[in-house]
């Protein structure tokens, strides 16, 4: 379970999410809806304890596996495939610890379930965006944990890779594993996620998603983008 109290997230002083409550059950699956600007990612970041709260807290009981936007990513830098999927396992090898011939077969393995089995020596700079993306879920596979953070998973990427990674995210939630996914597709939404958070950097409905992507709520989410201050302080509300 993830529980937000009061939560408020800055950048400098100037507002990106403000207090925001609520819970995300176990085994839940929800997207995170709104403008741009809205604070999606850093919520998302924030739950992942990557940005600080200046309010309020997060308490998330289980570990936590990001995916974070891959256009932000830097793939210039001259790693192997297989290197970057043996990062998920960072946690069982630490710093030190170099990957035995299980490991590697760990990897070999997850690199075959996202349709990469012959990628292993591949520089990462030579895969398009769509291979990109599922050497991330690669690396997702080898975490194994229960709580799944995803943003934009499905940007940039052909259809066939979407619905290969969308069937793979139904797997994990099928395995009772918490899945929040940062999107913006807002028929994928309504197809594939039962949860969703419509957020404005205030969060503005949170529940099933018929509800929390009505047309009115959709419309009060875009006024108060259409109305946001750059240069605002963070807001005072209690």
């Amino acid at each position: 379970m993830i529980t937000l109290d009061n939560l408020v997230a800055s950048h400098g002083r100037r507002p990106a999410v403000h207090h925001v409550t609520g819970r995300f059950a176990p085994g839940s699956l929800t997207a995170i809806m709104g403008p741009n600007g809205a604070g999606k990612t850093t919520l998302l970041r924030t739950i992942a304890g990557l940005h600080p709260a200046e309010e309020g807290r997060v308490q998330v009981a289980g570990r936590i596996a990001l995916l974070p936007q891959g256009a932000t990513m830097d793939r210039t830098f001259p790693i192997a495939c297989r290197d970057v999927v043996l990062q998920g396992l960072w946690s069982k090898l630490g710093a030190f610890r170099g990957a035995g011939r299980a490991e590697l077969a760990q990897a070999d393995q997850a690199l075959g379930a996202v349709g990469l089995r012959d990628f292993a020596a591949r520089p990462v700079g030579s895969l398009s965006a769509g291979q990109f993306q599922r050497l991330l879920f690669a690396r997702l596979l080898l975490q194994d944990a229960p709580v799944i953070l995803l943003d934009e998973p499905f940007n940039a990427v052909d259809g066939k890779t979407a619905a290969d990674l969308l069937a793979m995210l139904h797997r994990w939630h099928g395995e009772g594993r918490t899945i929040i996914a940062v999107l913006h597709d807002l028929d994928l939404v309504r197809r594939e996620f039962p949860e969703t958070l419509l957020l404005a950097r205030d969060p503005i409905a949170w529940g099933p998603t018929a509800i929390a992507l009505s047309a009115e709520n959709r419309l009060r989410a875009r006024m108060m983008a259409e109305h946001w201050d750059a240069e605002a302080e963070r807001c005072a509300a209690a």
